[in-house]
């Protein structure tokens, strides 16, 4: 949510004109208009004293509401990602090990035939690696227990993110 939705929302909760906001402040009603049609911003202090006008934290007034916010990571997570980022994992598991099972035997029996199919198989590897890194860094998932949120379609508190 933007800051301009967020000022008129809890000035029409606590049931203040533009008018009555400005007085309160010490603003002009015009400031509050540019304000809640996003044509500039509040001021620190500003902020500050609508905070306290509405009784909420600043960090309420300025992020917008949690559980809007909470409502709109689930939905930015989605069943497509999950299995994308499953499916890219399991053949990066598959092609590692055979990657290193392969590696004796390939080059004990065989020739250059078999060393450029361990390049094939090492290259095949390299790019999911790739992939999965760019996957995590586009969802946002750093830690081994973001990865295993992220597969159960869920995310971590920040506190929980914060301690890892």
């Amino acid at each position: 949510m933007e800051i301009g939705n967020q000022i008129r929302k809890y000035r029409k909760e606590v049931n203040l004109s533009q008018d009555d906001l400005a007085d309160r402040i010490f603003v002009s009603r015009q400031s509050i208009s540019n304000w809640e049609n996003n044509k500039n911003y509040p001021d620190l202090k500003s902020l500050l004293l609508m905070s306290s006008v509405f009784n909420v934290s600043l960090d309420i007034l300025v992020n917008g509401d949690i559980e809007t916010m909470k409502e709109k990571i689930k939905a930015d997570i989605n069943t497509e990602d999950i299995a994308k980022f499953k499916r890219s994992g399991t053949i990066f598991a598959v092609l590692i090990i055979l990657l290193i099972l392969s590696a004796v035997p390939l080059y004990m029996f065989g020739g250059i035939i078999s060393s450029l199919v361990h390049a094939v198989i090492f290259v095949a590897t390299m790019y999911f690696a790739i992939s999965i890194q760019k996957e995590k860094k586009r969802l946002n998932i750093q830690t081994y227990k973001e990865i295993l949120a992220f597969y159960e379609g869920k995310t971590l508190k920040d506190a929980e993110k914060n301690r890892e």
